[in-house]
């Protein structure tokens, strides 16, 4: 009975979720899965291939095809979810706890420490982003540790804003007024009430920067400043087959998709996270 009750628990909380945001956390989910675990969906190598089953269309034996060294591409878009998602996943770290730190200074604190940050962020804001991760990672070296840093530091004027706005709507409220008066530090009322009632537009924010993290980092990739062959990464993947597009359109596409499928995953994510809040 208690296994029936929480079956139908389940399933009602399901219904209440749009179609569209449901299939949008299995697949982030899927991913999340196949980046920690790429071996449990294929037993193909990401690195290694035959040549003699090279430029393969999908079919059976290869969901995906082969590329021109014969290696299985579902494989290598498997193995290069673990390269770009966790490039992705360190580059809005970075921008979202810089990001936060600065604009929870500028906008709790205000006066010149509030003006010279936000005069910082309104440079850092007129220099296109990816122009700016492009500079940056020339700057620090090729690879993905160094696309992911170049992609974090440039996402970082973007949630020093969206964090001062709501910084500053907070600190005027009754609670924190309150909590001063109750004798707590400035720190404290920082951590213990400002940055708590902050998060959710930050969270937000977050999602939806990790599909554009996605884009950079591929986009990156395919400009020869990420990860290096032989190692899967999907923008890499797609500049390695920009030469085979009349004869193996696989090896564009498919990587291409999954770009693309987990960018509109993670805006829907978003929108939903922001609707709630």
């Amino acid at each position: 009975m208690m296994s029936t009750h929480i079956a139908t628990r389940i399933a009602a909380r399901l219904d209440d979720i749009p179609p569209g945001l449901l299939l949008a956390w299995l697949f982030v989910a899927m991913l999340a899965l196949m980046t920690v675990w790429p071996s449990g969906f294929t037993h193909y190598s990401g690195i290694r291939g035959a040549a003699a089953e090279h430029l393969q269309a999908p079919g059976h034996r290869h969901w995906f095809g082969t590329d021109q060294l014969g290696r299985d591409m579902f494989a290598r878009v498997a193995y290069g979810a673990t390269n770009t998602l966790r490039a992705a996943l360190l580059a809005v770290s970075i921008g979202l706890t810089v990001g936060a730190i600065l604009g929870l200074l500028a906008g709790a604190t205000g006066g010149r420490a509030d003006s010279l940050i936000m005069a910082g962020v309104d440079i850092v804001l007129s220099i296109p982003e990816l122009l700016l991760s492009l500079s940056i990672v020339i700057l620090l070296g090729f690879g993905t540790v160094h696309a992911a840093i170049s992609v974090g530091i440039a996402q970082i004027a973007g949630f020093a804003r969206i964090v001062r706005g709501d910084a500053l709507r907070v600190r005027n409220s009754e609670f924190v007024e309150a909590a001063y008066g109750c004798g707590s530090s400035h720190a404290g009322v920082l951590w213990r009430h400002i940055l708590p009632n902050c998060l959710s537009s930050a969270a937000s924010l977050a999602v939806l920067r990790f599909s554009t993290a996605i884009l950079s980092i591929a986009t990156l990739g395919f400009l020869g400043y990420g990860t290096p062959p032989p190692t899967p990464e999907w923008g890499l993947m797609i500049a390695e087959g920009r030469n085979y597009l009349a004869t193996a359109w696989w090896m564009t596409s498919f990587p291409g998709l999954a770009v693309l499928c987990v960018s509109l995953a993670a805006y829907r994510i978003s929108h939903a996270i922001g609707t709630r809040a």
